[in-house]
């Protein structure tokens, strides 16, 4: 997807729905929203385009039901929330699909779901099984039960792990913004709306700042973001104002709407859109200017004479982080050897390891086919 012309050739859609225009700025489910968004994605079914839909809103409905007028802090009283609001964001859901004769699937998830393999895996298969089926599936995090150490973050980071999953050709996030602006247009009055640019663009990063709104997780940064991790499995993103009429058939009918962020680099393997969506990392190596290179340039595996520090307690097997002297993320991966017996061989060459720990498992620290570079 390089254009807004190639979004016509898109099989497949992640669409994410921000809480501000679904429950209507908190003023309860915005059910005419729900129906008009239900009758765009009815259609593209109708066109044989596959959609999963990640729902935010369960926490903001419950509070409207709850009768809370602002967001707790209190991970049990959010859990309520959560608890609440999920059986009317799925009832509406469902009752508007019904009534154009689809039907619909709730998929709940944790972070400690994503980040272990086999049930990474496994959601996969459910999702990809549920859209062979004609259903939507309508996935939320399980804010039930998750918290800081099982959450994954918000939805915008959700869905692009949803894109990565199923290999979606487009991630589209509805917001109540018209798309991504090279300046905050809360804060400039001359901030132009960006029409497309590509994903990796440093300039963006400033552009996004850090807001995040009163009823969700996520700002324009978290966006930024999950447009950069759907493009790691050749995803673009669309963020585009959800309440526009007929917006998801423009977006799909590559009209000009919001902002269409292109991938720019080749998309990587299955394997590797899972550890860069692996978010629980034990630990850091510090690595050398040299290592740095040749990960960067050459794609090899990280050797131990590259590696100048380690952060953290982790054992063999652990996801594990890699920056550079600067402290700036370079790659993750899975280690080979557990931080205290990384400490006794860093600096050394892979010959030396059987020297110094009396034993060797691999000649690196981590394998190129286990390792991401982010």
């Amino acid at each position: 997807m390089k254009s807004r012309a190639d979004l016509k050739k898109a099989d497949c859609c992640v669409i994410k729905i921000g809480s501000a225009v679904l429950t209507d700025n908190g003023r309860g489910l915005n059910h005419a929203a729900i129906n008009k968004w239900v009758e765009q994605i009815s259609e593209l079914k109708s066109r044989g385009v596959n959609v999963v839909i990640v729902s935010s809103g369960s926490v903001a409905e419950g509070m409207v039901r709850l009768g809370w007028s602002s967001r707790p802090h209190a991970l049990y009283k959010l859990q309520a929330a959560a608890s609440v609001g999920q059986m009317g964001l799925i009832q509406a859901y469902e009752q508007s699909f019904q009534e154009k004769g689809f039907k619909t699937a709730q998929v709940l998830l944790t972070h400690d779901d994503l980040s272990n393999r086999t049930r990474y895996l496994n959601a996969r298969a459910t999702i990809k099984t549920l859209l062979e089926l004609s259903v939507v599936p309508i996935i939320n995090e399980n804010d039930v039960v998750a918290n800081d150490e099982l959450r994954v973050g918000d939805n915008d980071t959700l869905a692009a792990i949803i894109a990565n999953l199923i290999s979606a050709d487009l991630l589209m996030i509805l917001t109540d913004q018209d798309g991504f602006f090279d300046a905050d247009p809360r804060m400039n009055a001359d901030a132009k709306l960006l029409d497309l640019v590509k994903v990796r663009d440093p300039s963006l990063d400033q552009a996004a700042g850090d807001s995040s709104g009163a009823l969700g997780r996520g700002g324009m940064q978290t966006k930024l973001t999950a447009a950069r991790m759907a493009a790691r499995s050749g995803s673009a993103t669309v963020i585009a104002p959800g309440l526009r009429e007929r917006v998801i058939l423009d977006v799909i009918d590559g009209i000009s709407v919001g902002t269409l962020l292109i991938p720019d680099e080749a998309p990587v393997s299955a394997r590797k859109r899972w550890l860069s969506a692996h978010l629980d990392i034990k630990g850091s190596l510090v690595l050398d200017s040299g290592a740095v290179n040749a990960l960067q340039k050459s794609g090899v595996s990280l050797l131990p004479i590259g590696v100048l520090a380690v952060d953290g307690v982790f054992n063999r097997g652990d996801l594990v982080a890699c920056v550079n002297e600067g402290g700036r993320l370079v790659a993750r991966g899975l280690v080979n050897y557990a931080s205290t017996d990384v400490d006794k061989i860093k600096r050394s060459k892979s010959s030396a390891i059987e020297g110094v720990l009396g034993f060797i498992d691999e000649p690196e620290i981590m394998h190129r086919d286990n390792l991401v570079l982010l």
